[in-house]
């Protein structure tokens, strides 16, 4: 356990230094599904290597559940993209409703950078509240969103980060964000995802 910690201390000092020079990426988001949906979700990470797409990853998550953060480390572990990946994009800290991601352990098992994004700031007193009275295990979940911190405005979105400095996650983002706001990766996972479930991408990014 200490020397995985070491090695990922180790991995953040490296990526430090790198200064905009951060370009195979993975972005993650999931599928839309109707209100009565109690079961899984589906989930997609879009893989760039800087405007490329180099490929795909498909996984499943549960509803409102509290395993989207092992399903996204399993997703990438056994992918063959696994060696060249320098950064984790995620469009906000949640899957399939309320399935909170550890952001922190995110980052840690998989000895990456990861990057939270989303176009405004979320009403954090509203998912408190929803956390605290209307979802299981919400007290923990609440304290996963509370670890991470507030988002802090940047280029036109707001970001949370981890292992990144904010000149690293403006270059990202200046570099990934091509066609709207969000970055590449992550657009262009919303749109598979979309697609997956109901036959066409349905919403634009």
């Amino acid at each position: 356990m200490e020397g995985d910690r070491h090695r990922f201390m180790s991995f953040i000092a490296e990526v430090a230094k790198m200064d905009g020079r951060l370009s195979h990426v993975i972005g993650f988001d999931d599928a839309s599904f109707a209100s009565e949906h109690r079961g899984d979700v589906t989930v997609v990470g879009a893989v760039f290597s800087g405007a490329r797409l180099e490929g795909v990853l498909c996984g499943r998550v549960r509803r409102d559940g509290a395993n989207a953060t092992r399903e996204l480390v399993r997703m990438v572990r056994q992918s063959r993209f696994a060696p060249q990946l320098q950064c984790v994009l995620l469009q906000g800290v949640a899957l399939a409703g309320f399935n909170v991601i550890d952001v922190l352990q995110l980052s840690e098992s998989l000895s990456l950078p990861v990057l939270v994004v989303a176009r405004r700031a979320p009403d954090r007193p509203a998912i408190r509240e929803a956390l605290l009275h209307r979802v299981s295990g919400g007290r923990r979940k609440w304290q996963l969103i509370e670890r991470l911190g507030p988002m802090e405005p940047l280029v036109a979105v707001h970001v949370q980060r981890v292992g990144l400095t904010l000149a690293q996650a403006q270059a990202l983002l200046e570099r990934f964000a091509l066609h709207s706001r969000i970055p590449e990766p992550l657009r262009t996972a919303h749109l598979i995802a979309g697609a997956l479930a109901g036959g066409w991408s349905k919403q634009r990014v």
